[in-house]
């Protein structure tokens, strides 16, 4: 029969690694079913196959307990009973950075293929929603399709699936685009990933639960063939499912019911699809919605985990990444052991419940753990790296002399970059085999701080200014011998870094001198509340806000950098304004103002606030919260007790600075509430540019008519930014990662820190930890342009706020490398490069840029120590041979291109 209906019915259990459980105790539990799942694959030959979640992660949680397993479900896989991949772990796409989406995929790929076979599709069931992109990555992974749970219709209290008058698409089936025109076939599980769960036996039961199910089903498929998912979260396997087909069988004879693979499936789906089909562009942020459930404000739950994940991930990948194949290419072994180490134990924290910050108190514990071996193992990479090239410097000068200290600073951002930078140098060192221990501090003590000059590699000195750190502790471990510990004298340096190369190096040298160069000093503060450089000019006034002006645009900011309070009565989902109050802010607080630093580098001003708030919401928040009421019916207001928070904010602008950038130390004493600055821009328009994975995405700066919810926070990596055809002001972040544009004077609102009481989502979680009692940090800049963050190439600078510049203290001698270098040099605009790695596989670089804008750009690339240069994509294919090691490619509007090269 032509048009015969099948119900293609797919086993599977969604497995969050940690939630509402700690680790440990949710692994219990995936032993039990995996183990379950091989008994049955044996014992029932018409249970046909598992879908095990899109995420490889899983098989090596499996495996440390059970090992002896490991050839039985290598089977299994290889016989495609159990379906995996492609993904390492089923991340937060937009909480993660575009490399680490690219990794996930990467490993998870890698991983299938060890064990025989993987699922071509991108499984993104529970994502809390997707980047535009997305499309252009799996295409250039060769997966056509995607599945999603979330990003265009609106779920509700426990994930149920809620109607409403217009969604992005009529069908389950459609067409997801990316900027760049890619297109693959998008699977919407418009009755949630649990659809056909727990399928009845029994007749009677079954004909009322199949009779639901497939008028749900048909409301929404394009074609005859309607899917069926049989599992939902933590979901056991269902034994008897066999039992129970046979039953749907024999009820609905019209109807051919199959135990089927995602594989089976789309093969089918692929040959029935109508000629048209709505196509869906760009991000699936769930726009046409009430906007009570897009659960956007995960991007504000625990900020210090963002943060953490900020901090790794940026010294991943622009600094170990980057020295370790600088390192390579003049020698040494590339440490990929050691990397694919860091970056699956930080993938490990960038599943959806996880990086999210939505599960309870044990599981961020935990994962505040993983951050810190990532970043432990990762500086002992940039170290070993740094010190291994810089040993291949020659660093001798004319006039070489005991008391001239090399430094090299490294550069592994991918754009050139003009720094003030401070750190610390050890002037000397006395080892305990040369001296008495306890007779070192006294030979110090008996020493002046020398008077220091910082010069650079042609021996011209640049301005430095420099502190005594006293003496310190230290030692070292030869590679041929024990530890050898010393007393150290330390200097702080602070000095002009110049044209340090795109990728590559710089050496510079700190010189003990009688008669040290002078230079003109102007301060940057001239008066102890104003701040200048040759690019901006900033008033403070006695709130702590201040006053803003673009020197070259002449285009003035008022009255920034006032912080605004609200209650949040919501949970680490979502964020929900009490009832009962108007935001309170600093706005007329006096704030305490003091000169920290002032010169002609460099000036900071510590600013403090002493702010009275709510201490909590009221009781009746509590017996809401109990009797598990939606977020957005909650009525409680703030209480009448009240508690002092001090905020510490600390403005810095350097002479090279294109605007100040700031610290602020937030001693939270108070719950159930959010705290972020505002940037009043007053720029009219009505859209704005927020950082996404490889995309600079413009977004509405309101709301679709659909939305309900006061609020309209969005997502963002690395910047947001208001602008119109003259003027612009963007605000970068470190893992700040939620902001809102609010209407009235077109105001950008960054969130630094919200305080929130339990887990939320389908029952009574209790997460005090959420609440961030104590200390918490956060940094931004404020940058202001002329145009827009791309034409006028600002994105760079907000990029660079994120990525860290390595110093590397060295000695004199000799070596084959010049004192200052680049690995490779490359030139074209609007274009950002995100990546410079050895690949997965082979002995090969990657390289990777992505076109920001919606022209066509032209991209020269040149890398003097390779020899050949291919086409590539991100799962690092060699596809098209390029000029040697000199090449001009073409990339089209918002493409991702990898290059690969052979050396």
């Amino acid at each position: 029969m032509k048009n015969k209906r099948t119900a293609h019915i797919i086993s599977h259990s969604h497995w969050d690694r940690e939630w509402y459980m700690s680790f440990e105790k949710h692994r219990y539990y995936l032993v039990k079913l995996i183990d379950e799942l091989l008994e049955l694959f044996q014992k029932e030959p018409d249970f046909k196959s598992f879908h095990l979640d899109g995420q490889t992660i899983l098989l090596e949680d499996y495996l440390e307990i059970r090992p002896e397993k490991r050839e039985e479900l290598k089977k299994a896989i290889s016989e495609k009973k159990l379906h995996i991949g492609p993904w390492y772990v089923l991340q937060d796409a937009f909480l993660t950075s575009s490399e680490s989406n690219i990794r996930n995929l990467l490993y998870g790929l890698r991983d299938a293929k060890e064990f025989g076979s993987v699922s071509k599709l991108g499984y993104f069931p529970d994502t809390f929603g997707i980047y535009g992109q997305a499309p252009q990555l799996l295409k250039q992974a060769k997966i056509e399709t995607a599945a999603f749970g979330r990003g265009v219709k609106p779920t509700g209290f426990n994930n149920t699936v809620e109607d409403a008058k217009n969604f992005e698409s009529p069908f389950s089936e459609l067409k997801w685009e990316s900027p760049d025109g890619s297109s693959i076939l998008g699977i919407l599980f418009a009755n949630w990933y649990s659809n056909g769960n727990e399928v009845p036996e029994d007749e009677k039961d079954a004909l009322s639960f199949w009779n639901t199910k497939i008028e749900q089903a048909m409301k929404y498929a394009a074609t005859p063939h309607l899917l069926f998912m049989n599992g939902c979260d933590h979901q056991p396997v269902q034994h008897n499912l066999p039992a129970a087909i046979l039953t749907a069988k024999k009820l609905f004879p019209d109807i051919d019911f199959v135990h089927a693979s995602f594989d089976d499936y789309l093969k089918n789906l692929k040959a029935s699809l109508p000629n048209e089909l709505q196509t869906i562009t760009g991000e699936l942020r769930n726009q046409r919605t009430d906007g009570w459930s897009t659960l956007v404000n995960t991007a504000s739950a625990r900020i210090y985990l963002k943060q953490m994940n900020q901090e790794c991930q940026a010294l991943l990948e622009k600094a170990a990444e980057p020295l370790s194949v600088m390192a390579h290419l003049v020698g040494f072994e590339y440490p990929s052991h050691f990397l694919n180490y860091a970056w699956k134990t930080l993938m490990k924290n960038h599943p959806h419940d996880s990086i999210c910050g939505c599960s309870v108190d044990e599981v961020h514990r935990e994962m505040v753990s993983r951050f810190e071996k990532v970043l432990q193992i990762t500086e002992m990479i940039v170290q070993e790296k740094g010190k291994e090239i810089a040993s291949r410097i020659d660093t001798r000068i004319d006039n070489d002399s005991k008391t001239c200290i090399p430094i090299v600073i490294f550069n592994g951002s991918g754009s050139k970059r003009e720094e003030v930078i401070t750190k610390e140098v050890e002037l000397e060192k006395i080892y305990f085999s040369e001296m008495d221990f306890q007779q070192i501090p006294a030979y110090f003590a008996g020493k002046s701080m020398p008077e220091l000059e910082v010069s650079d590699s042609m021996g011209i000195a640049v301005p430095s200014v420099y502190h005594d750190k006293g003496i310190r502790f230290g030692y070292d471990l030869p590679s041929d011998g024990f530890r050898r510990p010393y007393f150290a004298r330390i200097a702080e340096l602070t000095f002009l870094a110049e044209n340090v190369p795109q990728i590559g190096y710089k050496t510079y040298y700190v010189n003990q001198s009688e008669n040290p160069a002078q230079f003109k000093q102007i301060d940057i503060m001239n008066h102890d509340r104003e701040m200048e450089n040759d690019f901006v000019h900033i008033k403070i006034h006695e709130d702590g806000s201040y006053t803003l002006t673009n020197k070259k645009s002449e285009k003035t900011y008022e009255c920034l950098g006032i912080y605004e309070n609200t209650g949040d009565i919501g949970n680490e989902y979502m964020f929900k304004n009490t009832l009962d109050s108007l935001p309170l802010t600093t706005k007329g607080l006096k704030a305490q103002i003091k000169v920290l630093e002032n010169n002609s580098l460099r000036a900071r001003v510590e600013m403090i606030h002493k702010w009275v708030i709510p201490k909590s919401a009221d009781q009746a928040f509590e017996k809401e919260k109990r009797m598990l009421v939606w977020h957005k019916n909650r009525k409680a207001s703030r209480s009448a007790e009240t508690a002092t928070i001090q905020i510490r904010t600390i403005m810095t602008l350097d002479q090279t600075s294109r605007g100040p950038s700031f610290q602020a130390f937030i001693e939270n004493q108070a719950k159930d509430h959010r705290i972020r600055v505002l940037f009043p821009t007053n720029i009219q328009t009505d859209s704005h540019h927020a950082d996404s994975v490889f995309e600079i995405v413009k977004r509405k700066n309101s709301p679709e008519i659909e939305w309900e919810n006061p609020s309209f926070d969005h997502h963002q990596q690395g910047f947001v930014s208001m602008s119109d055809e003259r003027k612009g002001l963007t605000i970068a972040n470190k893992g700040l990662h939620e902001y809102e544009i609010i209407e009235e004077n077109k105001t950008i609102a960054l969130t630094l820190l919200r305080s929130v009481s339990e887990l939320g989502d389908w029952g009574d979680f209790s997460a005090p930890e959420a609440q961030c009692l104590g200390e918490n940090e956060a940094e931004w800049m404020v940058i202001p342009h002329s145009g827009d963050v791309i034409t006028s190439e600002s994105y760079h600078l907000a990029y660079q706020f994120q990525a860290p510049l390595t110093m590397i203290q060295t000695d004199l001698h000799h070596g084959e490398l010049p004192k200052d270098n680049h690995f490779l040099e490359w030139n074209g605009p609007s274009l950002a490069m995100s990546t410079f790695k050895m690949a997965e596989e082979g002995d090969h670089v990657i390289t990777r840029w992505f076109n920001t804008s919606d022209e066509k750009v032209d991209l020269k690339v040149n890398m003097p120590l390779v020899k050949q240069g291919f086409a590539s994509n991100i799962i690092e294919e060699k596809l098209e041979v390029l000029q040697s090691n000199n090449i001009e490619i073409d990339l089209k509007p918002f493409e991702i291109k990898t290059v690969a090269w052979t050396h």
